[in-house]
């Protein structure tokens, strides 16, 4: 087992690519998996589709905007999986829109152990709109109108999970991207690769009270390292409260409440603990996850903590 976690780190270092900190960023990142490890596809074991929009810093103006929707479903009977991930994220006059198909092996070991192989493959476009920007010199040309730049892109990722506990690590996008305008050598964006550790581990403390402590390490090199901690509570298998600290940045509250078996809305809004926080009101994130019940698992002995 050390061996096999050893060789992952080493393939997944060995082609980490210097970049600077530029992925979406949030708060319920234990809910939204496989936006950034194609390795989760699959793993909830029913066709679950996941809606997420944050807005960010509110008050600050041309602040992120993030909008995600997912969708995955398993094939067979063997916890191999399919999905699509689509994002749009906007900061100020950007908008750059992914658009990724997952596959995910499973490997079963005869327990409750299941190892997940994940690959992606799609594209991103990254539009500007000049119009939005304060411009000095309102003659200057090259300061106008729109640009529209499309690069396709890969991404893999592996998950290991049991009933109670969970561990993984991604490279959501391998290909280094730098959209540039040719007429203004100012203007260039360099996308590159980042790397993600997460894990989490359920506890039952009792029939109706589960806790679950996460976390999620982001590393890429030329910025500092982002590590999100995180605590959530899930009461009568119906109620999730809890809270996340995001080093040197911030601070979360969490809710969450199970509709129905198949269906789960949450809440997450961040107070900036930085001197950011002085110039915005703060960061709210919601989602909306919905499981449809296959004949595979026509339905969950009880909701899915993870």
């Amino acid at each position: 087992m050390k061996k096999f976690f050893y060789i992952v780190i080493l393939l997944f270092l060995g082609i980490l690519e210097a970049s600077a900190q530029q992925e979406s960023q949030y708060s319920q990142y234990m809910y939204n998996t496989m936006t950034f490890n194609p390795g989760y596809t699959g793993s909830r074991e029913v066709v679950s589709a996941m809606g997420l929009y944050r807005t960010q810093w509110v008050g600050l103006e041309g602040a992120p905007k993030t909008m995600n929707f997912s969708i995955q479903s398993p094939l067979g009977y063997h916890g191999n999986g399919i999905g699509l991930n689509i994002l749009s994220d906007e900061i100020g006059p950007t908008k750059n829109t992914d658009v990724m198909l997952n596959y995910a092996y499973t490997i079963l070991t005869g327990t409750d152990l299941k190892f997940s192989f994940g690959i992606s493959a799609g594209f991103q476009n990254l539009d500007i709109d000049y119009t939005k920007l304060n411009v000095e010199n309102k003659a200057d040309g090259y300061l106008s109108g729109t640009e529209s730049q499309f690069s396709p892109n890969v991404g893999a990722g592996v998950y290991v999970h049991t009933y109670n506990w969970y561990v993984g690590l991604s490279v959501p996008k391998f290909l280094s991207t730098k959209h540039k305008n040719d007429d203004v050598a100012m203007t260039q964006v360099t996308q590159r690769s980042h790397f993600y550790l997460i894990g989490g581990y359920v506890f039952d403390i009792n029939p109706y009270l589960k806790f679950k402590p996460a976390a999620l390490l982001k590393v890429v090199s030329g910025a500092p390292i982002a590590v999100d901690v995180s605590g959530n509570f899930l009461i009568n298998n119906k109620f999730t409260l809890g809270a996340a600290y995001r080093l040197n940045a911030g601070v979360s509250g969490l809710a969450g409440f199970q509709v129905t078996d198949g269906i789960q809305v949450g809440y997450g809004y961040d107070y900036d603990t930085n001197k950011l926080g002085n110039y915005n009101s703060g960061s709210h994130e919601l989602f909306m996850r919905f499981d449809l019940f296959n004949k595979i698992n026509k339905r969950m002995i009880n909701p899915r903590f993870f």
